[in-house]
């Protein structure tokens, strides 16, 4: 695609970026022509996919950081901004899911992914917006969620903290309405990543969503890459998904009943799949 050279020479930073979306996405912009900065706290895992770029003809800046330290965040931007000089687009991945029904819910399991999924995502959105105006310009992408938009069980705690994160989202979009500085949102369902992998064995999560169900995470790539080149406010997966979504909170008893009826649908079919075996 000729807009794909689009990202050549551009300085990218990707938070989450040592597995799952985030290195996904990541590997994509590297492949695309991008300087690209890795920002995770395990510098072993950056290390690997930096030299997955590099090998490739690639650039890449290895720079870990606890996204929860907001100081961390700001000397993390600080030496990406002084080896690549600015900082285009920054792809807000970093992301931690526990599942639990809400009655099980534990404080600090909930605190926990507000602390990364929020505090965090919220750190990297302040700064990057002073990168960014001070040099004019630049695109924000918030990897959300379908979660936030319909809580589900049992990820009550983790759909709090997604709806929190596109709530702060579409509010600095509004704030920066009249600048040069995009602010958009991706909203993936069930991935496959190990995000996904680790809730797997939960009977609940298995019975509502089959991991032979679950989307590849190109299709996430592609929708970041989307919405920074085209600077797309909001791109589900897979596509309509959160329209829909949107469409049935206007009649919230009634989804309710879908999906406890789609997951009960979902349990008859596995175990008649499972009885041919």
């Amino acid at each position: 695609m000729a807009w794909f050279d689009d990202f050549r020479g551009k300085a990218v930073l990707v938070t989450g970026a040592s597995s799952g979306i985030g290195r996904e996405t990541a590997l994509a912009f590297g492949a695309a022509g991008a300087q690209v900065a890795l920002v995770s706290r395990r510098r072993p895992a950056l290390e690997e996919v930096a030299h997955a770029i590099t090998t490739k003809g690639g650039k890449a800046l290895v720079a870990p950081a606890d996204v929860t330290k907001p100081a961390a965040v700001r000397a993390c931007m600080r030496e990406v901004r002084t080896h690549f000089r600015r900082i285009d687009i920054v792809v807000n991945n970093a992301g931690v899911l526990i599942p639990s029904p809400v009655i099980d819910l534990k404080a600090a399991d909930l605190n926990a992914m507000f602390n990364v999924n929020v505090f965090g995502a919220l750190a990297v959105m302040q700064e990057a917006v002073r990168v960014m105006t001070r040099q004019g310009d630049g695109c924000i992408v918030n990897v959300a969620s379908l979660a936030g938009r319909r809580g589900v069980s049992p990820l009550g705690g983790y759909c709090a903290s997604k709806f929190a994160l596109v709530g702060l989202t579409e509010a600095l979009r509004t704030e920066l309405h009249d600048s040069n500085i995009h602010v958009g949102l991706v909203m993936p369902g069930v991935i496959d990543t190990p995000m996904a992998h680790s809730i797997e064995d939960n009977e609940k999560f298995a019975a509502m969503w089959p991991a032979a169900l679950n989307m590849p995470p190109s299709w996430v790539v592609w929708a970041v890459f989307a919405v920074a080149r085209f600077r797309l406010v909001e791109i589900s997966v897979p596509p309509g998904a959160a329209t829909l979504e949107k469409l049935a909170a206007l009649a919230p008893g009634a989804t309710d009943s879908l999906i406890h009826w789609g997951t009960q649908a979902t349990q008859w079919l596995t175990r008649l799949l499972q009885g041919r075996e």
